[in-house]
């Protein structure tokens, strides 16, 4: 049976083989004869292409950007040159998003919401720490949001807790809701949230649900939009999926619920169960976040109703922001915890904020520089900057995953280990499952949590959201946090890594290819 079987096989390819040979060979002469009747044009267009991608090359070159993407788009340019230049200008180029941001920057003069004025803030900061100031107000002269006197923080170390504490303050909203999310997937989490939700439309909250439209392609439906709205939840999605666009990159990365004003929540997590432990794949889900109240609750209400109105067309929906939405004033009070800059990333800034925040933060660093992140493909600059505080004696940290949920984001990652480990940087591997935590923390006294991966996706291509603390009490429950995932993480060292030729030559050419993952 095997054998007839194996000459069956034989036979049905040999036939298609030889059904498609008069094809291939009418390619063929056709690909010849084009070729033939261009031939007195060969030199023409050759040197026209050549001089077109010198030109093109050169563009890239001078181009203020990160040094590994740049060389990424000179290997496909200098390999197609057309369709590697074409490429390159659809998606590559930050001026291609600029239709987005430009309806951005249309809304803000309708947004309700008014941000202090923090001059008075900024001095009180110089006079107790002239460097960290100084980094403050490069983040507030890159994003435009202002540095405020933190109220107060809470952290929490894990999704399930920060889950429990949004439930709750839903179920106290008086007035609105604004949720933001990258990913959301019907679930325990979900439902619980709608159920909650459902309830709050007939007490006559406004409810606003804004996603991304692909980081949810394959977790919420227009169905499942529709159905919210049927239940007098407003729900619009994020720059649609258009595959021809300019800004298909650009996606909504951010974590986001603010509720009547008073308290926004913002981390890690996504709204889907495996954020809480409830469907993991991948062993323990560790993630992170953490809720703020006072005037840096205004920032997060800006950003939301920013991306709301350029997301929203109906006209009923985006009028309806000119509702109250403003944050009560803390002029009166007299409790401080510290300072926060709440912000978010922009692709079509010229410079990217966090990447350049956190070269700054490692720069300033004395005693130690802690990072979670879920993936590690950085640039070289901040590479560099890792680099030499682990040198010069700063106690470098970074912990990763131990199971990871992309295996070739996990192997690419993993090509950056040798040349950090060999600097002096200790990496952690948790062991439990998968980090999904993105935080750094320095020297004690300031740090930042929030959306933003240690990937080229966060750092240059996402809108991403991230708050920046110096003094305030949630930095000393992020070190905790720290410490105790550290303490049930493995750490590699120099041994773990393979130094062959082969596995560097790997290594190499992942790390070339970094930029588009």
């Amino acid at each position: 049976m095997i054998k007839i079987k194996k000459t069956s096989v034989k036979k049905i390819v040999g036939s298609r083989i030889v059904a498609a040979l008069p094809v291939v060979i009418l390619q063929a002469l056709i690909i010849f004869a084009i070729a033939n009747w261009l031939a007195p044009f060969a030199t023409f267009f050759y040197t026209l292409l050549s001089i077109f991608s010198a030109l093109f090359i050169l563009f890239l070159i001078s181009k203020r950007d990160e040094g590994a993407y740049k060389m990424l788009w000179l290997l496909v340019i200098l390999t197609a040159p057309l369709p590697g230049a074409f490429m390159y200008l659809l998606y590559g180029n930050k001026r291609t998003g600029k239709g987005l941001e430009q309806r951005l920057k249309s809304i803000k003069n309708s947004i309700p919401v008014v941000l202090n004025d923090d001059k008075e803030v900024i001095m009180q900061l110089e006079q107790e720490n002239k460097r960290v100031a100084q980094t403050f107000s490069y983040v507030k002269k890159m994003t435009h949001f202002p540095i405020l006197k933190n109220e107060s923080a809470t952290y929490y170390p894990i999704g399930e807790q920060l889950f429990e504490q949004m439930i709750a303050a839903l179920k106290d909203a008086k007035r609105y809701v604004f949720i933001e999310y990258f990913i959301i997937q019907e679930g325990v989490l979900w439902n619980t949230m709608i159920s909650v939700l459902e309830q709050k439309v007939q007490e006559g909250v406004d409810i606003r649900v804004l996603y991304d439209d692909i980081g949810s392609i394959g977790t919420f439906s227009a169905k499942n939009r529709k159905s919210l709205i049927k239940k007098g939840i407003k729900c619009e999605k994020f720059n649609p999926l258009i595959v021809l666009s300019g800004a298909l990159n650009h996606r909504d990365h951010r974590k986001i619920m603010v509720i009547d004003g008073m308290i926004a929540f913002s981390g890690g997590i996504n709204l889907a169960d495996e954020y809480i432990n409830v469907d993991s794949q991948f062993g323990h889900w560790k993630d992170i976040g953490f809720q703020i109240t006072g005037d840096a609750v205004r920032s997060y209400a800006y950003m939301f109703i920013e991306f709301w109105n350029v997301s929203s067309f109906d006209p009923i929906s985006k009028a309806l922001v000119g509702l109250d939405y403003d944050v009560p004033r803390m002029e009166h009070a007299t409790v401080f915890d510290g300072y926060v800059l709440p912000y978010y990333d922009s692709p079509n800034r010229q410079e990217a904020a966090s990447n350049n925040l956190y070269i700054d933060l490692l720069s300033q660093s004395t005693d130690y520089a802690w990072f979670y992140t879920p993936y590690l493909l950085i640039g070289d600059n901040l590479l560099d900057a890792f680099i030499r505080a682990a040198q010069r004696g700063v106690d470098v940290r970074i912990i990763m995953p131990g199971i990871p949920d992309k295996k070739i984001v996990y192997r690419m990652s993993r090509s950056y280990y040798g040349e950090l480990l060999e600097a002096g940087v200790r990496i952690f591997e948790y062991t439990p499952g998968f980090v999904h935590a993105k935080a750094c923390l320095v020297d004690d006294c300031i740090g930042s949590t929030g959306t933003v991966n240690l990937d080229y996706r966060s750092l240059f291509l996402h809108y991403e959201c991230n708050a920046l603390f110096y003094k305030a009490s949630l930095l000393k429950d992020l070190k905790r946090d720290f410490e105790a995932s550290m303490e049930v993480s493995r750490e590699r060292t120099l041994a773990d890594e393979k130094n062959g030729l082969v596995h560097n030559l790997i290594n190499n050419i992942l790390r070339i290819f970094a930029p588009l993952v």
